[in-house]
């Protein structure tokens, strides 16, 4: 039970981050992601259950805290959380590389997901201009946390496997 209050304190000392002081340095009201990148070096750290867990929880937990369409975070994570542990047991835990490449990734394809979703419940927008003006920041941004979000998921993740070990 300790670890799981470790894991909902992690996650919840991000998403005040995200949510707080991330938007102070955000271009056009677009801030870096820390719950996907959460999701993502999870999800490579413990494989396909455990990263659609996390990504389900803290894109439920996203959706209760801005109040956009309830369910919509969590879906989207919960994919990428899943797609991103099916590849845990084939990567090194200790290559740092290739979830920070992995996060880009991600985040294509949550913009994307969410995207078509939008599309889908009647909303229009111009997908070029929208690339442009939310993706390619969004990508940048997502490039400059993955490394520090996957750092200190990986030391916390380290830190919880020995606990179990004993």
């Amino acid at each position: 039970m300790k670890q799981f209050g470790k894991l909902a304190a992690y996650a919840a000392i991000l998403y005040v981050l995200q949510t707080s002081l991330l938007p102070l340095i955000g271009y056009r009201g677009i801030s870096p992601d820390l719950m996907l990148l959460l999701t993502v070096s999870f999800a490579f750290l413990r494989g396909t259950r455990q990263g659609g867990l996390m990504g389900f929880s803290v894109g439920l937990m996203q959706d209760l805290a801005t109040g956009t369409f309830l369910g919509i975070n969590a879906f989207t994570h919960l994919l990428i959380g899943m797609a991103c542990g099916h590849f845990s047991d084939r990567v090194f835990k200790e290559q740092f590389f290739l979830p920070v490449l992995a996060s880009l990734a991600a985040t294509a394809a949550n913009y994307f997901i969410l995207a078509l979703l939008m599309v889908l419940l009647g909303y229009r927008f111009n997908p070029v201009s929208s690339v442009q003006a939310m993706l390619i920041p969004m990508l940048i941004y997502q490039l400059a946390f993955a490394y520090p979000v996957h750092r200190l998921t990986y030391a916390l993740d380290k830190q919880l496997s020995e606990k179990e070990k004993h």
